[in-house]
This record gives C-alpha cells, structure tokens and sequence, in this order.
C-alpha cells in the first residue's frame, strides 16, 4: 500500500526551506550593499585615528595611519594599512557563498610572509550595510590560541568613516581605528610584498 505524506509535514518542509531561502537571500542583498559601499572606495586612501588599544600596547602611538583600498577585484578587496614607515598590514576581505571573510596578510620589508599571518575570520550573521563582523575561524585559533575568540569588525559608512575594529569576547582587549571618508590623501607606497 502506497504512504502518502500528510499536508501537514510537507507544508512545514517548504516553510522551513522557503524561509531558509529567504533568509539567505536578505543575507546576500545586505552583505552585497556593504560590499559595494568599500568598492566604491576603491584606488582611495585616508588618514585615521586610534581610538582604542589594548593597554600597554603602543604600537600606533604617535604614528601616521594610512589606509588604502589599493585592489577590487569581484571577489576580492585588498585594503594595505600604513602605521607609520611600516607597511607590513594588508586587510584581505573576500567574498564567500556562505558570506564575507577577513584575512590579515602580515609581511616582512623583503615580501615574506611573517609567521604569524593569514589569520582571520568569516561573517556568522547578515550584518548590516555599514557593519559586518568577522569570528574568528579554525585557521586563526590553531596559529593563535589567544585569539579563538576574537571578533573582527569593518564598518563603512559612505562619504563618513571607515572603521576597523577588534574585540576579544571573555577579555578587556580591544582595538579600533577610525578613518575620515570626507578627506582622502595621497596613496602611499605598496604593502611590502606586493607591486
């Protein structure tokens, strides 16, 4: 004798898989908004300030932070920043299927990759269209124990700010940069490593 599937179920299998649907379409329409909001910074670079740091932490005291949006490829946007004469610090955010990814590329004066580089994370949520945050992946908590839970942050809002940011969830440790849109510089030289 032929089961037939009640109503019931198949309608809670296409809600359920219909909502999925939607859901990550609304991800995509949002993530694709903040996505052309840092194209459209493309080629630019800008000044900015430290507005929070780990305590004891002095490396951006008293230096110029530069940056700039130096390559938008379709998936790919490399952002070099510039802490003083150092030009060790590439952002590498990417575009995925399941959402965005942020990369750090730490290099040496002569190109090579530092030890500790390549680390990172992926969006978990939709974000918004100014701000997305980045936890931290598998990659990052075996090269950095400390930083399993770290959460990551770019907020772009046009023709205002750029911001990078850093929380550590359990710990008082945090970093944030912020960069004004309104006025661009010149660009600086290319990230070691790179042409």
């Amino acid at each position: 004798m032929k089961m037939l599937t009640p109503l019931w179920v198949l309608l809670v299998v296409l809600a359920t898989t219909g909502g999925d649907a939607a859901a990550r379409q609304g991800r995509a329409r949002v993530q694709d908004q903040f996505w052309s909001n840092l194209r459209a910074l493309c080629g630019r670079a800008f000044e900015g300030r430290l507005l929070d740091a780990p305590a004891g932490d002095t490396t951006f005291e008293g230096q110029r932070l530069v940056m700039h949006v130096r390559t938008c490829e379709a998936d790919t946007i490399r952002i070099p920043f510039h802490v003083g004469d150092d030009r060790s610090r590439t952002w590498v955010l990417s575009r995925h299927r399941s959402g965005l990814r942020l990369k750090h590329d730490h290099r040496h004066g002569d190109g090579s990759e530092d030890e500790i580089t390549q680390y990172g994370g992926d969006t978990t949520s939709e974000g918004t269209t100014e701000r997305q945050e980045f936890h931290a992946d598998a990659d990052t908590a075996r090269l950095i124990p400390a930083a399993r839970t770290n959460v990551w942050a770019v907020e772009v809002y046009p023709g205002r700010a750029f911001a990078y940011a850093l929380r550590r969830e359990g710990t008082a440790r945090r970093f944030r940069v912020e960069f004004d849109l309104g006025r661009a510089v010149d660009p600086p030289p290319a990230p070691w490593g790179h042409q």
